[in-house]
């Protein structure tokens, strides 16, 4: 494995924190950390072509296992020689191991409390428990792994972690993720805790069912909003012979909570190994994140405000709202002649007005989606590569104190 995938640690930032430059090594290429993923549910970051990634500057990307397990099948992807040449894409990939999606996709839709969420069979854990007799869990884990219910057709199918593993090497991702239980926000520290022992199984399964391949595997460190909990996660998974370590599960419920979880785990984690924080990406939420040592992040956050008029823009720029972008459905850009961020670079900003943008959602035209989520991605590549020009040259804490307390004047207005 170390002559396909390794990590280096190229610079620690001073001042007391864990904030790190380095560099991801792939049989695809490298990845300059810390970096932001886009996500590509599908095999492709929906809106835009591979060639338009490469030209904005994407290093990688991620990629999920349960969609394409489901459509168009690992089988099909494997016969069209694995993911990078399915999707013409020769740069780093990352696949998760499917199990967030069964879990969230079956009782978190079910019952209505987030985007996590898991069916424990007879430890009721939820409250808004559907009545009636036909009711069904779309999902239900059981010791071996988890059975669901496809939201595509509702047919019958189980994960776990062999299947998952072998899923993950069929689909050919640089780096693959070890199976293991996303436990909702809902859950009491009794059902979190036997679930922690159940991930901790399952990740020595994953690395038992793995074979000889390229491809680097991470184990996820997991434990919910419990300090005791994380600690003793992140002891035990570091203790096994991954490559990588990825952060998930329910990080509480606020942000706070979160940052307390990244200070319980990341100091305990092996400084020579790449860490992923999953599905995490709000502009604060990757200060905060590297500044406690994360790597890598991904989130579905820019491709899919992008599909609903929400652009990215710094939180100074006039119409921002709370969380940083401009709404272009709204009527106030009707006819609004300049671009979406007077200061961006990219293609969208440097051809269109907003009062065409928001002619173009309106309309419910195509190009408005593609040009918005081009704009997003490009805004979120942008940002991280100021946070490594930072972090290689002392101004990070500056950097950060500009973005948050732009950030803290638009709450305020």
């Amino acid at each position: 494995m170390a002559d396909y995938f390794s990590f280096t640690e190229k610079k620690r930032y001073e001042l007391g924190t864990q904030a790190r430059l380095g560099r991801i090594d792939t049989p695809h290429g490298s990845i300059e950390t810390p970096e932001f993923l886009p996500v590509g549910t599908l095999a492709t970051v929906k809106g835009l072509m591979p060639k338009q990634l490469e030209e904005l500057g994407v290093q990688g990307m991620l990629s999920n296992t349960y969609h394409l397990f489901l459509r168009p099948g690992a089988d099909i992807v494997e016969e069209m020689g694995g993911l990078h040449k399915f999707m013409h894409w020769n740069r780093p990939v990352m696949t998760d191991s499917g199990g967030f999606q069964a879990f969230s996709l079956g009782a978190a839709r079910q019952y209505g409390i987030g985007k996590i969420g898991v069916f424990p069979g007879g430890d009721a854990q939820l409250s808004a428990q559907p009545k009636g007799d036909s009711y069904k869990p779309l999902a239900k884990i059981d010791e071996d792994g988890v059975v669901f219910r496809s939201f595509l057709d509702g047919s019958q199918h189980r994960l776990n972690p062999e299947i998952s593993i072998h899923i993950q090497e069929q689909l050919g991702a640089d780096i693959i993720l070890a199976f293991d239980e996303c436990t909702s926000p809902a859950a009491s520290y009794e059902y979190t805790a036997k679930s922690l022992e159940r991930t901790h199984r399952w990740a020595k399964r994953s690395l038992a069912a793995r074979r000889d391949t390229p491809q680097a595997l991470y184990g996820i460190v997991q434990g919910g909003e419990w300090e005791d909990l994380r600690q003793k996660s992140v002891e035990f998974i570091t203790n096994l012979p991954f490559q990588g370590f990825a952060i998930g599960g329910s990080l509480g419920k606020s942000k706070a909570d979160m940052h307390k979880v990244l200070d319980w785990t990341i100091p305990r984690m092996p400084k020579d190994k790449p860490r992923h924080l999953l599905g995490i990406g709000e502009v604060d939420d990757l200060f905060e994140g590297v500044q406690r040592g994360i790597d890598t992040f991904d989130c579905v956050i820019p491709t899919r405000f992008a599909r609903t008029s929400n652009l990215l823009v710094p939180y100074d720029v006039p119409g921002a709202n709370k969380r940083g972008t401009l709404v272009l459905r709204n009527a106030e850009f009707t006819h609004d002649p300049r671009p979406v961020d007077p200061n961006c670079s990219c293609y969208c900003c440097q051809n269109f007005s907003r009062a065409y943008l928001r002619h173009l959602y309106k309309s419910e035209e195509i190009l408005g989606s593609v040009l918005g989520t081009l704009h997003n991605i490009h805004f979120m590549l942008k940002l991280m590569r100021d946070i490594r020009a930072s972090l290689a040259d002392g101004t990070f804490f500056e950097l950060k104190a500009k973005w948050l307390g732009d950030k803290e004047k638009a709450r305020q207005n």
